[in-house]
């Protein structure tokens, strides 16, 4: 792993799971009891995955994008999916909406607001992501760690953004 700087930090596969374990553990200590998990696809995925085993919860998977330029670099247009997808029917009750970071806040934001517009039956949402930037327009309600220096995060799935099948 590359040595941190002030713009960059290099997450490793055992920091990242360790972080996503102490998320888990920062939700549970708060007491706060929830009927879904809502990840955000695609950072949230593994994180809500894990949600939604450790609490014995339905995952619910909504998919967002926004860095899609520059190879994932550069954030563009905010686009929501329509659909949620879920096994346990329509998303309804305490929500917690699980993604990897909050960077901008924006979409953080914008998620909470189509789910107000789109899902009536939802009467609580609350928020829990790893890294909370402090660019951010919104406040996590759970985080494992605030970054008051808004690094770039290189999270160690992203090796894959520059790869195809071939050079597998």
């Amino acid at each position: 792993m590359p040595a941190h700087q002030n713009a960059h930090r290099w997450v490793s596969w055992d920091d990242y799971h360790h972080s996503i374990e102490s998320l888990v553990k920062i939700v549970h200590q708060s007491g706060w009891q929830f009927d879904q998990a809502l990840c955000l696809a695609r950072g949230g995925l593994r994180p809500g995955d894990v949600f939604s085993r450790l609490f014995k919860v339905p995952l619910a998977i909504l998919s967002t994008s926004s860095y899609r330029e520059a190879a994932g670099t550069r954030r563009g247009e905010l686009d929501i999916s329509n659909g949620i997808t879920s096994t346990a029917g329509p998303l309804a009750g305490r929500i917690l909406l699980v993604d990897d970071l909050v960077d901008s806040g924006v979409t953080l934001q914008r998620v909470q607001e189509h789910l107000r517009i789109h899902f009536p039956e939802v009467t609580e949402v609350r928020s829990a992501v790893i890294w909370y930037k402090a660019c951010s327009v919104m406040r996590p309600d759970y985080f494992v760690e605030y970054l008051p220096d808004n690094p770039w995060i290189h999270q160690p799935f992203e090796i894959y953004d520059d790869m195809n099948v071939e050079r597998l």
